[in-house]
């Protein structure tokens, strides 16, 4: 159970680091996400947005309870990432921008399979009544 906790607190801190601090780069305008946003083909103001989320979804995975709100967070996560994965791709960017997203999507991942039965809503597969078969 130690290990398990160990590993749920690594990769969410991970990603919350990630996040708040990406995401208060892209608010700050620093200039090579600017230049990044551009390049991929996107409005600068997207970026406001795109970092006002992350700020909040690194918030959100790290506050106490608010179960419901971190499965948002962690699916938001997941689809930011994913989407700029395939942005990366379709631009033919280096693959270390390719893996560097794909990378927090898989810290979403398992940041969200290893959290505590605290920080979840409840089980995922409920056993039936006819001998603990699984719906």
């Amino acid at each position: 159970m130690k290990a398990k906790m160990a590993g749920y607190w690594t990769t969410t801190g991970l990603l919350a680091l990630g996040l708040i601090g990406g995401g208060a780069a892209e608010l700050a305008r620093y200039r090579p996400t600017v230049v990044g946003i551009e390049h991929l083909g996107y409005p600068v103001y997207f970026i406001t947005i795109i970092a006002a989320w992350k700020v909040l979804g690194g918030m959100a995975l790290l506050a106490p309870g608010f179960a419901r709100l971190k499965e948002w967070a962690y699916a938001g996560v997941f689809f930011v990432m994913t989407g700029a994965a395939m942005s990366h791709v379709i631009r033919h960017d280096p693959a270390w921008h390719i893996f560097v997203t794909l990378g927090f999507a898989t810290l979403a991942v398992a940041s969200w399979a290893l959290r505590p039965a605290s920080r979840t809503l409840g089980i995922l597969f409920a056993a039936n009544a006819r001998g603990g078969e699984r719906i």
